[in-house]
């Protein structure tokens, strides 16, 4: 891939900056639909002259370098995800959303997950009990089956929308199995999860919030009805996983303390969404790098039988386009984070994006380098107490679709200009909307 202008190395942080550098540390803000679509100019001007910088329409610091981002993984009391997370939700229409929730969701159900120790060690190990090892070992067969039936679908075609048909109908349908949900419910899904996303998005207007609000209801109603069954008729999927977590032995008893139902719906949702929306970005960020870097597509197929090598593929992957562009946080107390002081109750949101491209930690970042020796390194998944619980399982479905694809197609490339895609709007995610694509069949 192309070089990026990037942060130098310790010793060249002080080269004088460029105009452009200092524009858009003036100016630029990630609600700019085109610095939404291309921000790695804004990363790099961050990185090098502002990286705890203030993004005055966001009413947020944008964290944008590796070492500070690292120091607020390690540190969840300071910087807390249960105050960044919830003062981000649903942002400036938080009451009107609550109370539409409780009106017509069947509840105001807050995500249990995005929470801080010790509570959220107690809620983190009863998740975890759905992602076992085994479990997800046992799910890449399936998940094979999943992306040959896809394929076989468009491979005629020699066309095909690489987001609508492939990257969503595959996560939809492995979260709609895992979870135990009705695959006829495919394109609700989609739905939910688009409009759970954009309450931490910060780009929703009124209008918008209130139609994303009604479709949160409509999967309240929904999982409660599933969960309801299960709780009478126990079966094996992780809503049952969940709805029947213990965490621990109790009073010697047998019976550890369970989750609360509003702790469980928060934590299926979550999956329901995570397991879609975020993997199905990832997807489509493989299939776009397929269509623009042919030696990529090379180097992927002549890794493809190396079961190490496609693994660090998909790291590769992860670093470059991460599918979280962003999360957020928020202090505690006052405190010093890179050069600048912060006081109690600032909201950051830690740009992964930008710190999986910082030249001195991987250098040239814009380089696909399946040798790089710090090669799972990168802050895709977050990190700390935090790091994303469903990680083996979003590795394991990039890595079969990665190896399917290059073994049956070649010759991947855009059937519209780059400059014609278009992102959702959301600074969490920097997920395409559509990714019209063309491709041969291999011999």
């Amino acid at each position: 891939m192309a070089s990026s202008a990037g942060e130098m190395a310790p010793a060249a942080r002080t080269c004088p900056a460029t105009e452009e550098e200092r524009r858009l540390i003036a100016h630029a803000t990630l609600l700019d639909p085109t610095v939404h679509a291309r921000p790695r100019t804004f990363y790099d001007a961050m990185r090098k002259l502002d990286p705890v910088h203030y993004d005055e329409q966001l009413d947020m610091y944008l964290v944008s370098r590796f070492e500070d981002i690292q120091t607020i993984q390690q540190d969840p009391i300071t910087f807390s995800v249960n105050k960044g997370y919830h003062n981000q939700q649903a942002k400036g229409f938080a009451a009107e959303f609550r109370e539409i929730l409780e009106r017509d969701g069947g509840g105001y159900f807050p995500d249990a997950i995005m929470s801080d120790p010790p509570y959220h060690t107690r809620i983190r190990k009863l998740m975890e009990n759905a992602f076992t090892a085994h479990r997800v070992r046992e799910l890449e067969p399936r998940i094979e089956a999943v992306v040959a039936a896809l394929i076989d679908a468009i491979a005629d075609k020699g066309t095909m929308d690489a987001m609508r048909d492939f990257a969503i109908p595959l996560t939809t349908r492995i979260i709609c199995e895992q979870l135990g949900l009705d695959l006829d419910m495919k394109d609700n899904i989609q739905l939910w999860s688009t409009a759970v996303t954009a309450q931490i998005g910060r780009m929703q207007d009124g209008a918008e919030m209130r139609a994303h609000a009604r479709q949160i209801c409509n999967l309240q109603q929904y999982l409660i009805a599933k969960m309801k069954a299960r709780q009478a008729a126990p079966r094996e999927d992780m809503i049952s996983d969940i709805v029947h977590a213990k965490d621990g032995d109790g009073d010697g008893d047998g019976e550890g303390a369970m989750l609360t139902f509003a702790e469980a719906l928060s934590l299926i949702r979550a999956l329901l969404v995570a397991g879609n929306e975020t993997t199905a970005t990832a997807l489509g960020n493989l299939v776009y790098i397929l269509c623009t870097e042919p030696d990529i597509a090379r180097l992927l197929h002549a890794s493809a039988d190396d079961d190490r090598l496609l693994n660090r593929f998909v790291e590769e992957l992860l670093r470059i386009e991460p599918p979280v562009r962003a999360l957020s946080r928020m202090t505690t107390r006052a405190v010093e984070l890179g050069g600048k002081y912060l006081p109690e109750g600032a909201h950051l949101l830690l740009m992964y994006a930008s710190a999986n491209d910082q030249p001195d930690i991987f250098p040239c970042p814009r380089h696909f380098d399946l040798q790089r020796k710090n090669i799972v390194r990168h802050v895709s998944f977050g990190g700390g107490v935090h790091r994303c619980v469903g990680a083996a399982l979003a590795r394991m479905e990039i890595k079969v679709a990665a190896r399917a694809l290059v073994r049956r197609f070649d010759n991947f490339r855009l059937a519209v200009a780059a400059d014609e895609l278009r992102y959702l709007p959301t600074v969490a995610t920097r997920t395409l909307e559509r990714l019209p694509i063309m491709f041969d069949q291999r011999a």
